[in-house]
């Protein structure tokens, strides 16, 4: 895991305002009332999309299925470099919103 993701996942989410965190054994779960849309842990950053978004996901770089489901992918890139951050930021957002719907 490329050591800046958590910081590139913290700046996006202080941008989501009815986000709330809980972190249990070295994971920090976020969520928009009860709905959970992402954690993070040393395997990277989950995040819940719908499920044809999720699967097109994975067929992006350095991202794979979740066990967490068919809405979650794990994304944990080598490098968090323009494009990676990129898609980190759509797909948190897009995950804060569905939690909201």
């Amino acid at each position: 895991m490329d050591p800046s993701l958590p910081a590139g996942v913290a700046e996006v989410i202080l941008e989501l305002p009815e986000s709330r965190s809980q972190s249990v054994a070295g994971e920090v779960t976020w969520t928009r009332g009860s709905q959970p849309f992402a954690a993070l842990g040393p395997a990277g950053v989950e995040i819940r999309l719908d499920r044809a978004i999720a699967a097109a996901a994975t067929r992006t770089p350095d991202t794979a299925p979740s066990s967490r489901g068919p809405d979650w992918i794990r994304f944990n890139p080598r490098e968090l470099d323009a494009h990676a951050l990129d898609r980190l930021r759509a797909w948190l957002e897009l995950a804060y919103r569905r939690a909201g719907e």
